[in-house]
């Protein structure tokens, strides 16, 4: 629904009259999407790191006495990396990345109205 202060102003159903607001570019698709950059996803395995870090600094950063702490960060973040592989396999809700957008844009660009 239209705000308040246009309601009077648009056309509406069953009204002859052309609406008074008038677009300031055409209402047409360009051919290029910007290049904005994808957001981050959430950090992962932050609680398994913690933890290993905490045992590195009590054992005087030896490997040998934090073998089960590295072993779970290393399992966690395998997990993690799997799990992204597969986002990205299946795309991820459906969105093209912009250079792959512009490229189709490009290659069947939209004709110019005409009137």
């Amino acid at each position: 629904m239209a705000t308040p202060s246009l309601r009077g102003r648009l056309a509406r159903l069953g009204n002859p009259r052309k609406p008074i607001l008038k677009p300031s570019k055409p209402l047409i698709l360009a051919n290029r999407v910007g290049e904005r950059r994808r957001e981050k996803g959430e950090a992962t395995c932050i609680t398994e790191m913690s933890v290993m870090m905490a045992c590195w600094k009590q054992n005087e950063f030896r490997d040998e006495a934090c073998r089960k702490e590295i072993q779970d960060f290393f399992d966690c973040a395998s997990k993690a990396e799997a799990a992204r592989k597969m986002r990205s396999i299946q795309g991820e809700s459906g969105n093209l990345p912009p250079k792959k957008l512009n490229v189709l844009l490009q290659r069947f660009p939209n004709k110019p109205h005409v009137s």
